[in-house]
């Protein structure tokens, strides 16, 4: 029996991972890349969009769209989130978790999941910058 090890990942290998691809694949129910997705995937995003100077409070109120309209409607806002890398990277993230949500079900995941991305950015803002980020 081999003994499991733990990696340690930087940010810049978290911000690498093809998050639309863990959402094609993390989604749904029963999803063998679920974990995945809520893990690694929900701080590879927390990364990118904080790297992009998203506020947390941008992505739960995206969060709260894609419960209230759906995924196909917040992929297609012309700014799901504020600037343009930022709103890119996030479209290309809605149209993967729509191209695979089939249910109201699945529509509440990907809002769950972008909930669980905005919480870790506001995490990651209390700890690396204690004083600063007030109303973030």
């Amino acid at each position: 029996m081999t003994a499991a090890r733990n990696t340690v990942r930087t940010d810049d290998d978290l911000a690498g991972l093809d998050v639309s691809t863990l959402l094609r694949f993390g989604l749904g129910e029963g999803s063998r890349m679920r974990t995945a997705l809520f893990g690694d995937g929900a701080v590879s995003a927390a990364v990118t969009l904080g790297r992009a100077g998203v506020y947390p409070r941008a992505v739960s109120f995206l969060a709260e769209v894609v419960r209230s309209g759906g995924a196909a409607y917040a992929a297609g806002l012309p700014e799901p989130v504020p600037g343009r890398e930022a709103a890119d990277a996030v479209r290309s993230w809605l149209e993967a978790g729509a191209s695979v949500a089939r249910t109201v079900e699945d529509d509440e995941s990907l809002a769950r999941w972008l909930s669980a991305v905005a919480e870790i950015m506001a995490v990651r803002d209390m700890v690396t910058a204690p004083n600063e980020g007030q109303g973030r």
